[in-house]
């Protein structure tokens, strides 16, 4: 992989390709999910040196993904976020919270549908300034 590229890769080669960026080295420096428009996209960056390199999965919400904490252990962190915020189905996992990692006053508040069902603030609903304080 050249330094600074994203590599997209499917559910089913996700460990072969953490393995091989194991064995040359590389340590696990972030794992990110963001909204896809239909789906979530999930990032993996992995750093040697002065090198950063990434994995991208796209999945469907429902879709369930390999853990990497056996490879990397502090994964299980980034897992964990990634199931609480988003949904992501993570099996395997070292450690799991069970969806306990955070405490949510809506479940999945980072998912396209949930974020969508949620009010938004405005800017009336401000308290306003009083002179004087």
């Amino acid at each position: 992989m050249i330094d600074g590229e994203i590599m997209q890769v499917d559910p089913e080669s996700l460990i072969t390709e953490v393995l091989q960026l194991k064995h040359r080295d590389y340590r696990l420096i972030q794992i990110c999910a963001a909204n896809a428009g239909e789906g979530i996209d999930i990032t993996y960056s992995f750093g040697k040196e002065y090198k950063m390199v990434g994995l991208r999965l796209s999945i469907r919400p429902e879709e369930e993904i390999v853990s990497i904490s056996d490879i990397y252990t502090p994964a299980y962190l980034y897992e964990n976020e990634m199931h609480d915020l988003f949904g992501v189905k993570v099996k395997m996992m070292s450690t799991d919270y069970h969806g306990n990692l955070y405490r949510l006053k809506h479940k999945t508040p980072y998912r396209e549908e949930t974020a969508a069902s949620q009010p938004q603030k405005t800017a009336s609903a401000r308290p306003e300034k009083q002179e004087g304080k």
